[in-house]
């Protein structure tokens, strides 16, 4: 009879154990306590039940039965009992420890996860406030103020790598709107450029943390005489900028859109410019071992710039002005050149270019 309270008792553990309302470990405990239950009951049955009806015996031994039984046989049945309750003690014991050791590593889990969870909402409100105060800096009226929010965005976007785009873009647009001291049309246009632009831009010429980010808009910036030399400048909207004499010698341009902007007189000596759109006033560039594969320079400004060892290979330069350009060594296999004006230009011969490239009758010699 004392099986029907037993499993009674397992299965209200079970179901206790399912109830949201009871905190966690209590679940867990009750859950434990179904488990060891279960296996007792199951002991039970193996040394009971199961056994005499494995040994051919269908019901238990009556009185009469066991009178009959020797001293010896009565000897080495309570000794094969002892070591059957022993055995099923031990099962119990091992049963109970591994329930037990389970249900300690899974609390021990739950505890690590929450205190990481913990951690990871507190660093995220710690970046959450670094990065408000650093763009809060940017509006500062003083320079060293300023220049601390830049290079504090710059560690937030080092830190946070899911920051990384929200900071550049942040950084793009304080170069965009940032105000510069008005132009003197009576003195030449050239001047230093401001030192936190200059540090605005560094930073993002240098992005090269955890991941990479997508196309910035630096479209329609003052820049004129920027120093971004081997700069990350992949993809990025320069649409209408002024760069002139801008210093971008090993930068990667690799796809940007440079259409309408202003490159006179700037450093691009091995730059990487491959498919970029370069529609583009390249007055008296210097672009030197540059990479121009594929790139997009129909209707480009190249007058007495400079080519030497570029590679234009597949390059679009329809209606080109490359008038007294330097193109000793330069690579013009399969360069469009159809309406081109290529008079003056040094170091190759029109022979040569008619061998590789591709003119029309509209090309200019």
């Amino acid at each position: 009879m004392w099986l029907i309270p037993l499993t009674a008792g397992i299965a209200g553990a079970a179901v206790a154990a399912t109830d949201e309302n009871i905190p966690g470990w209590g679940r867990w405990t009750l859950a434990g306590i179904a488990l060891v239950g279960a296996a007792v009951l199951g002991i039970a049955v193996l040394i009971g039940p199961a056994a005499r009806r494995l040994a051919g015996e269908r019901h238990p031994l009556t009185h009469a039965e066991r009178q009959q039984m020797t001293a010896t046989e009565r000897v080495e049945a309570v000794n094969a009992a002892r070591h059957t309750l022993i055995q099923a003690a031990t099962g119990l014991v091992v049963i109970g420890g591994v329930v037990f050791t389970a249900q300690g590593l899974w609390y021990t889990a739950q505890s690590l996860d929450a205190s990481l969870q913990a951690q990871r909402t507190a660093e995220q409100g710690q970046i959450t406030d670094r990065y408000t105060k650093a763009v809060e800096q940017l509006g500062s009226t003083k320079l060293d103020v300023r220049l601390g929010g830049i290079y504090a965005l710059e560690r937030i976007a080092y830190d946070s790598p899911r920051d990384q785009q929200t900071v550049y873009d942040v950084l793009a647009a304080f170069v965009r709107e940032h105000d510069r001291e008005p132009i003197d049309e009576k003195k030449p246009k050239s001047f230093d450029l401001p030192a936190d632009t200059q540090a605005a831009l560094t930073v993002i010429g240098r992005r090269n943390g955890p991941r990479d980010v997508s196309a910035l808009d630096l479209s329609h910036s003052l820049l004129d005489g920027a120093v971004l030399d081997r700069a990350n400048l992949r993809g990025v909207n320069l649409f209408n900028a002024d760069l002139d004499t801008a210093k971008l010698n090993g930068a990667d341009l690799t796809g940007a859109y440079v259409k309408g902007t202003q490159l006179e007189s700037s450093g691009l000596v091995g730059a990487n410019l491959a498919r970029a759109i370069l529609q583009a006033n390249l007055r008296d560039a210097h672009l030197d071992e540059a990479n121009l594969t594929h790139a997009d320079l129909r209707g480009g400004v190249l007058t007495g710039a400079s080519l030497t060892g570029a590679d234009l290979t597949g390059a679009n330069l329809t209606d080109a002005d490359l008038t007294g350009a330097n193109l000793i060594g330069a690579n013009l296999a399969g360069t469009y050149l159809y309406g081109a004006n290529l008079r003056s230009v040094r170091g190759i011969t029109e022979s040569e270019i008619r061998k590789v490239a591709r003119v029309d009758e509209d090309t200019k010699f």
